[in-house]
């Protein structure tokens, strides 16, 4: 089995619809995929509706958080998206993923570059809104020549002259929250240097005991170093190991498959969420 458990779509920054997203997964080899757009469930059942046959998909999303200033990500897989707790928390992050693209929006504007709520709002199509509609705003006018020139200090880059920091989780609230929703959490790319993110392997022996299920370990971002390291820190703390893609379609380069989580350690993670299972093309009618 060929398992991706990390992906995006325009239900938040991704560059192609749930329903092709599952079409290109199932193109390129995969079993299982999971949808995991940032901070909400929105592309789950149009992602549901086309799913090939043959194709497993799990729900989940990647739940934005923060500590000490560092942005943190916390995939969360087959938790019940009506838990009134996380509900309340999904509103609140999405509300403020609203105010500071507004503000930001603003402030590149005072800075000579002509772009407008409507623009981002319209590349979102009704996702999350997220820097990368922002940083594809302004490569649409022209002030940047890439996606990636966005996002430096020049313009929206951490600490950058048009960033604007939001409302995040604590991590361990995270992890209680998805366990609560009866879901399972695994920590995302934690040692991304292109990102400036490492985090501490303390931090995460204490995402552990708040429940952790495991770490995202075999990601693009992740030097051979890296994974070693967490490969073992995974171990003494007997957390699940996944891998996958992290794919955003044109943003990423369209990369489904390009790392995998192995079957054993997919059982693992099934075995310790309770709320929902995966769902599985139909082999025998047309998608």
């Amino acid at each position: 089995m060929r398992i991706d458990l990390h992906a995006h779509s325009t239900a938040s920054d991704g560059t192609e619809s749930p329903a092709e997203v599952v079409r290109r997964a199932r193109a390129a080899g995969l079993d299982v995929l999971a949808l995991t757009d940032h901070d909400g469930v929105a592309g789950h059942p149009e992602a549901i509706e086309a799913l090939p046959d043959g194709l497993t998909l799990v729900p989940g999303m990647e739940l934005s958080c923060r500590r000490d200033g560092m942005s943190i990500h916390m995939l969360a897989y087959l938790f019940d998206p009506g838990h009134p707790e996380l509900a309340a928390e999904l509103e609140l992050i999405r509300a403020a993923r609203d105010d500071r693209a507004a503000a930001m929006v603003a402030r590149i504007a005072e800075l000579g570059v002509p772009i407008t709520l409507d623009m981002v709002a319209a590349i979102a199509a009704g996702g999350v809104i997220g820097r990368p509609h922002i940083a594809r705003a302004m490569l649409a006018v022209g002030a940047v020549a890439t996606v990636a020139e966005a996002f430096t200090p020049a313009w929206i880059g951490s600490g950058g002259r048009a960033h604007v920091s939001r409302y995040a989780l604590d991590p361990v609230r995270a992890v209680r929250l998805t366990l609560a929703a009866g879901g399972a959490a695994v920590l995302a790319h934690p040692r991304s240097a292109k990102r400036g993110r490492t985090v501490p392997a303390d931090w995460i022996a204490e995402l552990a005991a708040a429940g952790l299920a495991g770490i995202e370990i075999d990601h693009r971002d992740h030097t051979p170093e890296a994974r070693a390291e967490l490969r073992a820190l995974a171990a003494d703390l007997d957390l699940i190991v996944t891998g996958a893609s992290d794919d955003h379609g044109d943003l990423t380069g369209h990369r489904l498959g390009c790392e995998t989580t192995s079957p054993e350690q997919y059982e693992r993670l099934l075995a310790s969420a309770a709320a929902r299972t995966p769902i599985t093309g139909s082999l025998s009618e047309p998608a």
